[in-house]
């Protein structure tokens, strides 16, 4: 991008934001829950573009920031810049990135009057052009909003930010930038387009274009106020005697998600919708990849009283896979949630609504619009109900019944099949439990990885997944 610095340092200057050093911005973006790169040590950042948003008393920018870890990869991140001249940080300081002169530039995505802007241009379907540089701002639908909305900046999402307008708005910023749309935007459109109900609508979305790049930076959706976590109301019917009021709940659960694969493999004329046959070296590419993930996970398997149901049981699980495998992959490849789990489910009075349709934040954006079997989803699902077992345990101190997993998978399953296309998923149902346990194992092995890494004290639900596979009858 010819003169990229000094355009930015030009935008900074007209907004009276004082000088960042590259060193200063890398080590506040890693202290971030959206910064995906804690764990490399940082070789470089920069900004790249800044785009004036507003000129008003606390001017606000769009900063595309690129981050280069010293192994060589490189990230770029939207980040939302205020500039507020009140001499501090004006109650910001969990967000202020730096400050000079009585002059503090500061993470606007946590502040609610400039976050409650995004709405406002998406609403006015507004586009703002700053040299080669257009950020443009689309509604999908009639919006209203008041000229001082009621904002609630949302705490609870790790890999982006949100803020609810009115209680009946919410816009979420993407942190993490990739070239190309969004897989959230793709997919509300078309769910929305095709008559699924169980959704929260898109209102509509923005995007950067650019000499840099083209990329989808937010979405604005209808908000659901009354829609109660899947994760919490779990973990909360957990805590009764027996957690029976959920089973049922799961089993509509299962029926909503058969129907939202259905749907999506309804368009036959839409190539990036539309249902391919899977090729037959698929199958073995799936399997040589597991294999080799169980053969990585049992060399490093560290001697722990937690492990010992599993200890020394590497090749039993490779033998099993190899067993799973010799079904082929069978069904159709669809597109799919791609990070399906309880946490990703809402439920209000009329029934179940499915959020976050944007697949793994931490996959390439191409690898999440890839097609794949939807029961992927089925098997994240499953190892959500699995996890929140464990956690009503571990956080609550419930005493679950040693049945109710068994139980309320059953019910998920059941629901699922009696909505979705059987055309979708390989011929009879031995072969669908055989796919389906691969990809569950799948899932397992990179679960107890990561638990091993980050979290000791959840080893024990990977473990147990782990022991129901081996101890299955196939």
């Amino acid at each position: 991008m010819a003169n990229a610095s000094d355009q930015v340092s030009a935008a900074l200057a007209a907004a009276g934001a004082p000088a960042v050093s590259e060193a200063h911005l890398g080590e506040w973006m890693r202290r971030q829950r959206w910064f995906a790169g804690k764990s490399r040590d940082i070789g470089q950042v920069a900004i790249l573009d800044a785009v004036p948003i507003s000129d008003g008393a606390e001017p606000l920018l769009l900063l595309i920031v690129e981050v280069r870890a010293a192994a060589g990869t490189h990230s770029l991140y939207q980040l939302l810049a205020g500039v507020s001249h009140d001499g501090d940080a004006g109650g910001r300081e969990h967000a202020e990135i730096c400050s000079q002169d009585g002059t503090t530039i500061y993470d606007a995505l946590t502040d609610e009057q400039q976050t409650a802007s995004l709405g406002q241009l998406i609403a006015a379907d507004a586009s703002i052009e700053h040299g080669p540089t257009t950020v443009a701002f689309r509604r999908s639908t009639t919006l209203a909003l008041a000229p001082s909305p009621q904002v609630r900046v949302l705490d609870a999402e790790q890999s982006n930010s949100s803020v609810v307008l009115d209680e009946a708005h919410i816009v979420k910023a993407f942190r993490r930038v990739e070239p190309g749309m969004n897989p959230e935007i793709e997919m509300l459109h078309f769910l929305d387009r095709h008559g699924f109900a169980n959704l929260a609508p898109i209102e509509g979305h923005y995007d950067y274009r650019g000499e840099l790049l083209e990329a989808s930076l937010g979405i604005m959706q209808r908000f659901v106020p009354e829609g109660r976590d899947g994760w919490e109301l779990a973990l909360g019917h957990l805590q009764d005697a027996t957690g029976d009021s959920l089973i049922a709940s799961l089993r509509d659960l299962g029926t909503v998600t058969g129907s939202m694969h259905t749907v999506l493999a309804s368009d036959l004329d839409d190539s990036e919708f539309a249902p391919e046959r899977p090729a037959d070296e698929q199958v073995a590419l799936l399997t040589a990849t597991i294999d080799e993930q169980i053969e990585r996970l049992f060399i490093d398997l560290p001697e722990r009283p937690e492990l010992e149901p599993i200890a020394r049981r590497g090749e039993e699980l490779r033998d099993r896979l190899s067993m799973l495998s010799h079904t082929g992959i069978g069904g159709r490849l669809i597109r799919i949630h791609g990070d399906f789990h309880l946490g990703q489910t809402l439920l209000t009075p009329s029934g179940w609504i499915l959020i976050d349709f944007e697949g793994e934040p931490g996959r390439p954006l191409r690898e999440r619009r890839r097609k794949r079997s939807p029961l992927r989803d089925v098997a994240g699902m499953l190892r959500s109900i699995s996890y929140s077992t464990l956690a009503a345990e571990v956080l609550h101190g419930a005493d679950v019944p040693r049945d109710w997993e068994r139980r309320a998978r059953d019910s998920f399953l059941e629901g699922y099949m009696e909505k979705i296309d059987t055309a979708l998923l390989p011929a009879g149902a031995q072969a669908i439990a055989k796919q389906l346990a691969m990809f569950e194992l799948e899932k397992v092995i990179y679960e107890l990885r990561y638990e091993l890494e980050n979290r000791p004290d959840w080893v024990p639900a990977p473990v147990a997944g782990m022991v129901r596979l081996l101890d299955e009858a196939l």
